[in-house]
């Protein structure tokens, strides 16, 4: 489970309104929250009996629940609908991302291919060019494959020999996918037309006549919340019926085995990456395809790797070597080579050593490896020879994220993507010949970064563990503990929070508002240690350094609990709904996201199951204590006084059931003791947030920071 773009933007507040001043009212409304029936469903957890009154909750689309989904969005689109800024923020929005915004063009058999979205429209659009010069031509629009933008792109490859696209689609964030395959030169589908793929990629073979991917069992009944288990590696061979694909490989003794398949550069090998769930750790697979020009996509499928001991990341080859990014007896990254003819450990040699920084990727382009590295949760860019030599460092423009880099083996060029807070999204070419930088697309919006800062601090946790945090605002404001600050984060499965650019995060700090997001444990930003100190029995860690994130936030005056927001979503919606359950007095409002609430049953769900290599799983006894103890829907007390709250989640979620935020929300109404409002906004037609429409963003956007403007305390007038 990782976090997807339609909720890690971070937050807006809006020009035309100014921040500050009173203190937050207490909503003049008086909310009745609709009628839920608490049945007397009670389980045992190895001898502990558990309440789960609103069980039924779970089945998204039983009459009853419908019916409180109905009445539940009805009470939210009426207070909303209440708030006379809300209007005013959703034009705001809607200008600041009206602006052309480009993707890392890639390069592939003569042709250079990119995405591009003009401002507004809902999905960004896939356009072909000759050359770098020339004009492009739109291949794949995905705004016409639906007329609401809910259908979005996902899986793309392009053949070697640049006459076909394998794509997928995903309907309303579902990360269910059907594959397609397009002729490049005619801009026109072919007949192919795949099901029932998710977690998958598409590799082609050489020849151009088939990809390899992977794929689930056909499910009969509730596709978006029956459990995943089963994945199996086909291979399609162009203009035949999915039928007739070729089982290349499926593990029948380990249901719970992912596969994903992975072409050579020389089209000699499919590598097999085989995962379990969401741990790091992972083993490699390799089919020997013989010859490229006539691969065999059956035979024998050689174990390489099959100690499940560190992750393997596939790097490249020359020829029967295979590179490797690895966590083993390194926690912060090294690479590796490994002769498949003699594979046996006493062989392997290290081509770029582990340092003090973490090597998050590492790319073969122009014969050299192109490192990015990550130094206190922002990048470093370097070349090494193909024998490990260091050779140069890729000078950044300031402190900040590359967030892509596209290049192939024989290139004489890069590009990469570049982004912080501050800093537009922009992406920049290297020439290897030459060694030059220059920018290649530069966007231009309506807003000057010159009149605010980002500083990066530290501060002390519970346990006294050094955790950074950045800090983005107005320049010269006045650390008087009046400016409403949003503090976001999320804090697991290894993933880094770095800087990037949003638009929503423009807004608030138009208005002046404060942006905080910690570097927590359970990412990724200092290694496999840092990661492991915020998992399984030691999540309560990243609470912790959540909390004191905010603390800090308080005693440095940036602002006070009732100026204070918090929000993270997926991972991060569990991070809120600790902190709000463990912390109440701490925050004025929270915007919990399609969270992981019931840490007691989160694993008998679609790809759930997955989870329980982070956190542990309430069918172990050992397990069970410390997951019940931090579980928010377990820990939500009748009779308090809990923040203004605003749940959101999505009917089509299928990678976190909406039964989490639906039992949530229903508990937390029903305890809430002070006037603050606890909402529910449950999207339809959208997902866990891949893929989501532009419209559909704004629109969510607007929603929740209207409700922050009104529980937050906000004075008209003002201006940018």
């Amino acid at each position: 489970m990782r976090p997807h773009n339609g909720f890690l933007n971070p937050g807006v507040l809006l020009t035309g309104m100014l921040l500050g001043g009173a203190a937050p009212a207490a909503s003049s409304q008086t909310i009745s929250y609709p009628p839920a029936r608490k049945s007397d469903v009670v389980d045992d957890y190895h001898g502990t009996r558990v309440p789960d009154p609103y069980r039924w909750l779970e089945d998204s689309d039983s009459p009853e629940t419908r019916a409180w989904i109905e009445a539940e969005n009805q009470i939210t689109a009426s207070y909303l609908a209440q708030i006379p800024e809300r209007a005013t923020i959703r034009q705001r929005l809607t200008q600041l991302w009206n602006y052309p915004k480009y993707g890392a063009p890639f390069h592939k058999a003569g042709r250079y291919f990119f995405f591009k979205n003009d401002g507004l429209q809902n999905q960004s659009v896939l356009y072909k060019q000759a050359s770098l010069t020339a004009d492009p031509q739109v291949l794949l629009d995905p705004n016409l494959f639906s007329e609401d933008g809910t259908v979005a792109l996902s899986t793309l490859a392009v053949s070697e020999d640049g006459r076909l696209l394998a794509y997928g689609t995903s309907a309303s964030g579902s990360d269910w996918e059907e594959l397609h395959v397009r002729d490049i030169a005619a801009a026109r589908d072919r007949s192919d037309h795949l099901r029932w793929v998710k977690f998958s990629g598409a590799s082609w073979t050489r020849d151009g006549q088939g990809f390899f991917y992977s794929r689930y069992p056909e499910v009969a009944d509730k596709a978006l919340t029956s459990v995943n288990r089963f994945q199996k590696v086909y291979y399609h061979r162009l203009g035949s019926d999915q039928t007739q694909d070729v089982l290349v490989y499926e593990r029948p003794d380990q249901p719970d085995w992912g596969f994903n398949a992975e072409v050579t550069d020389d089209g000699r090998y499919a590598v097999l990456h085989v995962w379990l769930g969401t741990d790091r750790r992972n083993r490699v697979y390799y089919l020997d395809l013989k010859s490229p020009k006539r691969p065999r996509v059956t035979g024998e499928v050689v174990r390489l790797l099959d100690d499940f001991d560190a992750s393997y990341g596939f790097i490249g080859n020359d020829g029967p070597v295979f590179y490797f990014l690895t966590d083993l007896a390194a926690p912060r990254k090294r690479a590796l080579a490994i002769d498949t003819r003699r594979p046996d450990r006493a062989r392997w040699r290290e081509v770029i050593p582990q340092g003090e920084d973490v090597l998050e990727g590492v790319r073969i382009i122009h014969n050299m490896f192109v490192a990015n590295y990550m130094h206190d949760a922002h990048s470093r860019l370097r070349l090494f020879a193909l024998d490990g030599r260091p050779l140069k460092d890729i000078d950044l423009p300031t402190l900040g994220a590359v967030a892509s880099i596209s290049g192939e083996r024989k290139d004489d060029k890069m590009f990469f993507a570049f982004t912080s807070f501050l800093y537009p999204t922009t992406i920049f070419r290297y020439d290897f010949t030459s060694g030059a930088t220059s920018v290649f697309k530069a966007p231009a919006l309506d807003f000057d970064p010159s009149g605010y800062e980002t500083k990066q601090v530290f501060y002390t946790s519970k346990d006294g563990t050094r955790v950074p945090m950045f800090i983005t605002h107005k320049k010269g404001i006045k650390l008087d503990g009046t400016n409403p600050t949003y503090l976001y984060g999320y804090g697991g499965f290894n993933i880094s929070l770095t800087p990037s650019f949003s638009v929503s995060l423009l807004a608030w700090l138009e208005m002046g508002g404060v942006y905080a997001m910690p570097n927590l444990r359970g990412g990724g930003e200092y290694g496999e240690d840092w990661h492991q100190a915020g998992m399984h029995e030691q999540k309560q860690n990243v609470f912790d350094d959540f909390i004191a994130a905010a603390e800090y936030l308080i005693a440095q005056r940036y602002t006070s609990p009732a100026k204070l927001a918090i929000g993270g979503g997926s991972n991060g919606g569990l991070l809120v709904g600790a902190a709000i359950t463990q912390r109440p007095e701490l925050f004025g409002a929270a915007l919990p996201a399609v969270g992981v609430m019931d840490m007691l049953r989160f694993h008998k769900f679609t790809i759930g199951w997955a989870w329980v290599t982070e956190y542990g799983s309430a069918d172990s006894a050992a397990q069970f204590p410390y997951l019940y103890k931090y579980s928010p829907l377990h820990n939500i007390k009748p009779g308090t006084r809990y923040p203004a709250t605003l749940i959101t989640t999505a009917d089509h979620d299928d990678r976190v059931v909406p039964g989490h935020s639906f039992k949530f929300a229903a508990t937390i109404q029903a305890a809430q003791a002070g006037p603050q409002p606890v909402l529910i906004e449950i999207e339809t037609k959208a997902g866990h947030g891949a893929g989501k429409p532009t419209s559909k963003i704004i629109e969510e956007q607007a929603d929740r920071w209207a409700f922050l403007v009104k529980n937050l305390g906000v004075e008209a007038g003002g201006g940018r």
